[in-house]
């Protein structure tokens, strides 16, 4: 049960080990110039690989209960699928339904684990396994690995690395099930991700060097840091922390950016209605203020 690219691994490691009865995703949704239904990165790849799919809008009916019941799944394998499981889908399989969750539980439950670790200046993330409960990702956990953030490490980065260490996480989970202890999750340090609203993308120059820096990690490559270059939005993808100082959002040189303290260097930034170039390129086509809003 998934849906984005995140979730896509986690599915072609599991079909090369186990009898997948069904895979459940999201419905397809309009998408591009045309608004054509297309359908999830998780569908696409269930079809590929020969899997029946289901994708209902919800799963509170008793008829799609039933059906989620008449599997006879041994377990079912959550990770990012986007709707919420009622208690007659979390009982339905024998094993219960596992949970492949982006963030070191209890901290940063909820929708955008990645991006508020890099937001919020952790050191370290990670993979939990847990067994699902009717809460909001409490159930207890059966396996946990951590991964530092590295100081450029953006939330694409992390995605990617992540996703390959729930895929593999998952299948060792599943060959040691029945000798795995379900830990509950400790009562202090829990934190919630909430999900990322668009209008925490806009750069404030005047805020410390760290803290842009973070953002502008935490939104790449979605939904985009940005700021405006005289009246041109620029997304702001990559940087990482420089020595500098100047008024705000002063152009000290190159794309290095006065902050609040200190500044950034920003070493992956776009143009509207252009790809993302390298410092060098982006100023070869761009003439650049002297300072960015």
């Amino acid at each position: 049960m998934g849906t984005p690219d995140f979730s896509v691994p986690v599915l072609q490691a599991l079909a090369a080990r186990h009898d997948i009865v069904t895979v459940y995703t999201q419905p397809p949704r309009p998408a591009g110039r045309g608004k054509d239904l297309r359908p999830t990165p998780v569908h696409a790849a269930a079809e590929t690989l020969g899997l029946p799919v289901r994708h209902p809008v919800s799963l509170k009916s008793p008829d799609e209960q039933a059906a989620f019941a008449a599997l006879d799944a041994d377990v079912a394998v959550v990770v990012a699928y986007g709707l919420i499981l009622p208690q007659a889908i979390l009982d339905a399989p024998r094993r219960g339904c596992l949970n492949i969750h982006a963030s070191l539980l209890p901290r940063w439950r909820g929708a955008a684990p990645i991006h508020r670790a890099i937001m919020a200046g952790d050191a370290e993330t990670g993979i939990c396994i847990m067994q699902m409960e009717a809460g909001l990702d409490t159930g207890p956990v059966l396996m946990r690995e951590a991964t530092p953030i590295g100081p450029e490490d953006t939330t694409q980065d992390l995605h990617d690395r992540l996703s390959q260490m729930g895929a593999r996480l998952i299948l060792d989970a599943l060959d040691r099930l029945p000798t795995l202890t379900p830990e509950p999750q400790p009562s202090e340090g829990i934190t919630y991700a909430t999900k990322i609203d668009k209008a925490e993308s806009r750069i404030d120059w005047s805020r410390p060097a760290a803290q842009v820096d973070r953002q502008i990690r935490a939104l790449s490559p979605f939904p985009g840091a940005w700021c405006l270059g005289g009246t041109e939005r620029i997304k702001l993808l990559r940087s990482r922390l420089a020595k500098g100082d100047g008024p705000p959002g002063t152009v000290l040189h190159g794309l290095t950016i006065a902050c609040g303290t200190d500044a950034v260097d920003i070493t992956l930034a776009q143009r509207e209605g252009k790809k993302a170039q390298s410092p060098q390129d982006f100023l070869n086509g761009f003439a650049l203020p002297a300072r960015l809003d």
